[in-house]
């Protein structure tokens, strides 16, 4: 891949993190995504252009790791990535916390083609459905107008007694967001904090991207709220749970279980045969490797547990060495026995 030059719209000459940043978006990232958007921060200030695969050899990494940390800050919305025809990633624009206002067409952008700088006539906004699900910085003047209501003072009395504490201002502002950008009225959100604290999950990040996940599906009553958390409890906590998983699902989590259960036609305990599977063989990006099992399984025409069983056997016996003719003479009649030398060795040292 060619280099890439980091830009964003408020251009400083100097390596800023921004409070929002450590404050909404650090906790929940890992070592990886941490140190990739910090390193893209600092590339960005000094304007240094870079690579996938520099990023890659500066931390150690595949570039696959770089490619799923970025895609990672992308799904954040705090970066959008850049592609030429053949899908390879030229560009990365690193995006404010706050709604982006329109380019004009007329100012150019500096990115990179595959060859090198090339002018963009304009950068693309965020879309409107984007912007949506993008929490504002709120003034504390909005604040105040916000808590001066008589119901959004109800409402935040409420939520101080379902999570047992003192709303934060930024705490207060989720709840703002919730209301005024995602249009949920009072007795959804209502509804909102007890399915979480339901659920043990009382905290205001968490409650946000449960909050987000349901503006997305078209959730607009505590009814449709209901009948969409009684679906997931039946049929999709079941397997995020034996994934080692107990958030509320993603989208893409839940596209997933979806194939698996419609387009594969798998019954849960197929689907859960390939969870503990998935568990025993690798603590990251379980999902992926579970479609990669069932998708193998459903190949095979595997449609109950026993053809699992069946194909496992199947697999064994394709694997077994089988025995030739020189395996016949006396050497090799020898009955060998199966020592564990390390088990020895400490034996000796011990006597």
């Amino acid at each position: 891949m060619g280099h890439l030059t980091i830009y964003q719209d408020n251009y400083v000459n100097s390596t800023v993190i921004s409070n929002r940043f450590i404050d909404e978006y650090m906790e929940a990232a890992n070592d990886a995504q941490l140190k990739i958007y910090l390193y893209l921060i600092r590339m960005m200030s000094a304007r240094l252009s870079t690579s996938i695969s520099d990023i890659a050899d500066k931390f150690n990494y595949t570039e696959k790791d770089v490619m799923r940390a970025l895609k990672y800050w992308e799904k954040q919305q705090l970066l959008t990535l850049e592609y030429d025809e053949r899908k390879n990633v030229t560009g990365i624009h690193l995006l404010d916390f706050a709604p982006l206002p329109v380019v004009p067409a007329a100012a150019p952008v500096p990115t990179v083609s595959a060859t090198g700088f090339a002018p963009l006539a304009s950068v693309v906004p965020i879309s409107s459905k984007e912007n949506l699900y993008v929490k504002p910085n709120y003034t504390l003047d909005e604040l105040k107008a916000f808590k001066s209501d008589e119901a959004t003072s109800r409402l935040l009395f409420i939520t101080e007694q379902y999570l047992k504490k003192t709303l934060s201002p930024n705490e207060i502002r989720t709840i703002l967001f919730i209301s005024d950008k995602l249009g949920f009225s009072e007795d959804l959100i209502d509804y909102l904090i007890q399915y979480c604290v339901d659920r043990d999950k009382k905290d205001l990040r968490y409650i946000e991207k449960v909050a987000i996940s349901w503006a997305q599906q078209g959730i607009t009553t505590p009814k449709q709220a209901a009948g969409l958390a009684g679906k997931y409890d039946k049929s999709v906590y079941d397997i995020m749970k034996a994934l080692g998983k107990n958030s509320v699902p993603t989208q893409t989590e839940v596209s997933y279980i979806t194939r698996w259960t419609k387009e594969y036609g798998f019954d849960t305990d197929v689907i859960l045969a390939a969870c503990e599977r998935t568990v025993l063989a690798t603590d990251k990006h379980r999902f992926e490797y579970a479609d990669g099992i069932l998708n193998n399984w459903y190949k095979a025409g595997v449609h109950h547990r026993s053809d699992i069983r069946s194909l496992d056997e199947n697999y064994h016996r394709a694997k077994a060495p089988k025995q030739t003719a020189a395996s016949n003479n006396a050497f090799n009649q020898f009955k060998q026995n199966n020592y564990d030398f390390d088990v020895l060795e400490q034996e000796l040292l011990s006597n």
